[in-house]
């Protein structure tokens, strides 16, 4: 029985959302839908975002029933809103950026290690049971409202879509998929979130869609949200005469958006405290910086606003006498995003690297160059060549530079900042005019907040076979490395080959045989396995043997794990004869299965299922 509803879910850093179409209404139409959530202590109100905090209150901390929901009267945490607005006075009860935790893998992210800064004492949950938790409440106040009197109607029973980075690696897709299973989500369907800001703007724009692009357009989401930047390039091409849209390539997973924002703005209040004789500790710090947060918020989304306040909790006893307070001034928060953030830079200019310290904190892998200009310019360059190989049916419309974008549609609360989006459309503008090329120009239309949930809800009726759907399949091509065979050296360990499992682009629900010769695969003890991943290479086909590798190919996190040998037995190590073939699953997850040469063994591969059959 086909679902009445198809749900689009954007898990996202900052704030995370929902929308719907219902199938059944005479006029499908996206909506949005507002969450039920805690706003105050025992008060519950419906909002349009539930922001992806955690408040994890102690013993005695809220009155008993606090925290309460219609649907669980007896919940000891908050999550929402209250817990954004309450939690950021005790960071360290605080759960935040959790989505930016479930990418990072040098972390342990079934490991209960948030609040990140909380002591060892205090209640902790991991990455992936924070995302998990989100997610859950989700589906609770769904069901509350709309399958009360009708369990048909329940959001696990949907069709869901539910977003994800484009630039998530398989691992972090992965665990995504864990924890939506967690919270009871099994028809299931991951989308990226650009290709889902643009869905949004498909949707919204109609038919009117054509009129604003056209054949030879190069469009450049830019996505830059509460913690990750994240850039696409999607192509107007045609097909039997009429407009077809394909994703072309997706950056690297950076850390850097809004949190970036954040502290950059609660230094600078540092600062301007610290000449005034008002010293912070690093506890005032942390309450600074979400401080900085609702004020940089509240400048974005109201423009007449010259400043706005911010406020940390003194030392004194008094709770008001004690309270610090500045005024934030509209001009110098846009003055330190700007410069610091979207500085002027050449075409081919590259991120900055800064020297590692031999030490460091376990905390999350934030780039060290914030400038999103830099880094876009970095992108752009990368996928110079391969886009310069691709040839449009009919000239553009526009005289465009090659590998420069035509055209730019901003997703990301940060976008709300005029000034930000008109530096960053004036530094690409800057490059078109270095080769006599048209400036890009924006995409109307945009929805900043809502976009990648709605977008996601437009995808399931693409799904169904209504409306435009952009082409895309893997945003990498996916490698697995095979040591090779060679007289041991000294102080070298053996050369290691990518080969190439998973082709650029290769669509969900597909599979492909790897040709060519077998690999000896080590059962009966545990062995690891080193994936790669690359964004560049583009005509890499399942097979390709790539020796020099570094460059162009990434490595990702690696799988240790023991597959059994024949009989279950794990105890004497063997080397079996195999041959592989790889799938990418409707869900957008890939799977490298390996045969034995007598089709009697098969073991699989995925980045975070270590188990073999």
């Amino acid at each position: 029985m086909t679902a009445r509803f198809v749900v689009g879910i954007d898990l996202g850093t900052t704030n995370s959302a929902l929308a719907y179409v219902d199938t059944g209404a005479a006029a499908a139409a996206v909506t949005p839908f507002p969450v039920a959530q805690v706003v105050a202590p025992g008060a519950v109100e419906d909002r349009p975002l539930l922001p992806s905090f955690l408040y994890l209150p102690g013993p005695g901390e809220q009155p008993a029933g606090a925290l309460k929901l219609p649907w669980d009267p007896g919940r000891d945490y908050a999550a929402g809103e209250f817990a954004r607005a309450f939690g950021s006075q005790v960071p360290t009860r605080l759960v935040a950026s959790a989505k930016s935790w479930l990418s990072h893998p040098g972390a342990d992210r079934k490991a209960p290690i948030l609040p990140f800064r909380a002591p060892e004492t205090g209640r902790k949950v991991s990455p992936l049971d924070a995302c998990t938790r989100y997610l859950k409440h989700l589906a609770e106040a769904w069901n509350a409202a709309m399958a009360r009197d009708v369990p048909a109607n329940r959001l696990e029973a949907q069709d869901l879509v539910l977003t994800v980075p484009a630039s998530f690696d398989a691992a972090a897709r992965e665990l995504t998929v864990e924890a939506a299973r967690a919270a009871g989500f099994e028809h299931l369907t991951l989308l990226e979130e650009p290709q889902a800001a643009f869905y949004a703007w498909l949707d919204r724009a109609g038919d009117n869609w054509r009129q604003q692009v056209g054949v030879g357009d190069l469009v450049l989401v830019a996505d830059v949200g509460g913690g990750t930047t994240d850039l696409t390039l999607i192509e107007v091409g045609e097909e039997n005469g009429n407009l077809a849209l394909t994703r072309l390539a997706v950056g690297d997973h950076l850390l850097l958006g809004g949190d970036n924002m954040d502290l950059t703005l609660a230094y600078h209040v540092a600062a301007a405290l610290a000449k005034n004789g008002t010293k912070l500790d690093a506890g005032q710090m942390v309450q600074l910086t979400y401080a900085c947060r609702a004020a940089k918020e509240q400048l974005f989304a109201d423009p007449t606003l010259t400043s706005a306040p911010v406020t940390v909790l003194g030392k004194g006893r008094g709770l008001v006498s004690g309270t610090i307070k500045h005024d934030l001034p509209r001009a110098e928060a846009e003055k330190v995003l700007v410069d610091g953030f979207f500085p002027d830079c050449p075409r081919d200019a590259e991120p900055a690297k800064a020297r590692a310290a031999g030490l460091q904190e376990l905390g999350l892998p934030y780039v060290s160059d914030p400038a999103v200009t830099r880094h876009l310019a970095q992108f752009l360059s990368r996928q110079a060549e391969s886009l310069a190989s691709r040839e449009s049916a009919a000239k553009p419309k526009k005289k465009t530079a090659p590998g420069l974008p035509s055209a730019v549609l901003f997703n990301g609360g940060v976008f709300k900042a005029d000034p930000l989006r008109n530096r960053l459309l004036g530094v690409i503008g800057s490059w078109a005019k270095g080769v006599k090329a048209d400036p890009a120009r924006e995409l109307a239309g945009a929805d900043l907040d809502l976009a990648v949930a709605r977008g996601a809800a437009y995808y399931g009726l693409v799904r169904r076979g209504k409306g435009v759907r952009i082409r895309g399949g893997t945003a990498r091509a996916y490698y697995i490395g095979v040591e090779t065979a060679a007289p041991a050296v000294p102080g070298m360990a053996p050369p290691l080959k990518a080969l190439c499992v998973a082709p650029f682009g290769m669509e969900e629900g597909t599979e492909a045989d790897i040709p060519g010769q077998e690999f000896g695969l080590v059962v009966g003890e545990e062995a690891e396995f080193r994936f790669l991943g690359s964004t560049v290479r583009r005509d890499d086909a399942a097979g390709t043997v790539v020796d020099d590798w570094e460059g162009q190919v990434d490595e990702l996190a690696p799988v240790r794990t023991t597959l059994e040998a024949k009989g279950g037995g794990a105890g004497a190590r063997q080397v079996v004869p195999v041959h592989l073939h790889s799938k990418v699953t409707p869900v957008g997850q890939l799977e490298l299965w390996l045969f034995s040469r007598d089709g009697k063994q098969r073991w699989k591969l995925e980045f975070n299922v270590r188990e073999g059959r």
